[in-house]
C-alpha cells in the first residue's frame, strides 16, 4: 500500500482486536531516534493501552495485520491505523498520538496553517534523510535484506 506523500488518510479494511488502543503506532525498531521516541510515548501511555506499538523492523510484521502497510512504505515514512482502519501518515501521526495521550498542545501549532506547512515539509526532509543520519543503509538494501532474511525462514 502507497499513499502519495500529501495525502494523510485513507481507509482500508483492517484486522483488529477488540483491545483498549486508540491508534496502531508503526515504528522502526532498528532506528535509535525511533526507539527514543516510541519509549517516551510508552512512558506517557503509562500501561492505558491507548496506544498499541507495532514494530515494522521484526522480521515477523505482517501488513495485513496493519492495514496492509507493507514494509517498504512503513520504512519511508511513519504511519498508524485507527481502530477503524482509517491510515494516517507523515506529521498526522504525532498530532494523533500526542493527542490521544493528553499532550495535543505540543504539536497543536502544526495544525495552523503556515507552522504546519514548515511542520510538514520538515517532517518530509527528515523522512528522506532519517536512514542515513542514523548511520543506517539505504532503503533499497534494508528492502533486500528483510526480504533475503524472510525467504531463509
Amino acid at each position: 500500500m502507497s499513499l502519495s506523500k500529501n495525502q494523510s488518510y485513507e481507509t482500508v479494511e483492517t484486522n483488529t482486536s477488540s483491545s483498549s488502543w486508540k491508534i496502531k503506532l508503526l515504528y522502526d525498531g532498528e532506528c535509535p531516534l525511533c526507539l527514543r521516541e516510541v519509549k517516551f510515548l510508552k512512558k506517557r501511555d503509562a500501561d492505558r493501552g491507548l496506544v498499541a506499538f507495532v514494530d515494522i523492523a521484526d522480521d515477523n510484521y505482517n501488513p495485513e495485520e496493519h492495514g496492509n502497510i507493507d514494509f517498504e512504505t512503513a520504512m519511508g515514512r511513519i504511519h498508524a491505523v485507527l481502530p477503524d482502519g482509517t491510515i494516517v501518515k507523515n506529521m498526522e501521526v504525532f498530532r494523533q498520538i500526542y493527542q490521544i495521550l493528553g499532550m495535543g498542545w505540543i504539536y497543536a501549532p502544526t495544525k495552523w496553517p503556515i507552522a504546519g506547512a514548515i511542520a510538514d515539509a520538515l517532517y518530509g526532509v527528515w523522512a528522506g534523510w532519517r536512514l542515513a543520519l542514523t548511520g543506517r543503509d539505504n532503503l533499497d538494501k534494508i528492502v533486500a535484506d528483510r526480504d533475503r532474511r524472510c525467504r531463509m525462514k
